[in-house]
């Protein structure tokens, strides 16, 4: 197994050492909104290294809807670049840890769809696409 390397930004790093310190009982919402979330362990694409990142908790069904929005920023998260490059991840969804393999979703019909998930599940997610010229990228990850 390669090597984990925490994220440079702080609360990252924090949270997602709370949250795995846990075992999921702490930790697993977005800072002081409430809303749950998941930590997505992925292999990063140039360091081949193991990532973390805590990412909203989006469900359709057993899989999991992956928003790649870095808060309406210019360019895409890099984990963004991690999921196109290799598809199979690690979910923990609180105490249970899932292996998936995610796919970016290309059909606007099965977007649309589980953008509306999305943004049900984390209303900022429409303030975050109007603020960005890029498509946000959405992926889904299915059990493996």
């Amino acid at each position: 197994m390669a090597e984990y390397i925490p994220s440079t930004r702080d609360w990252v790093r924090e949270q997602v050492e709370l949250y795995e310190g846990s075992d999921g009982a702490e930790g697993t919402t977005l800072r002081d909104t409430g809303l749950p979330v998941i930590i997505v362990t992925n292999q990063g694409n140039k360091s081949g290294a193991v990532r973390k990142t805590p990412l909203m908790r989006v469900k359709d069904g057993d899989n999991y809807v992956l928003v790649g929005s870095m808060g309406g920023a210019p360019k895409n998260p890099v984990w963004v670049y991690n999921l196109r490059a290799d598809g199979s991840v690690e979910i923990r969804d609180q105490a249970e840890v899932y292996r998936m393999q995610v796919r970016e979703v290309e059909s606007a019909e099965e977007r649309a769809r589980l953008w509306e998930l999305a943004v049900a599940a984390y209303p900022p997610y429409e303030e975050y696409q109007a603020r960005t010229t890029r498509q946000i990228p959405v992926f889904v990850a299915e059990p493996a």
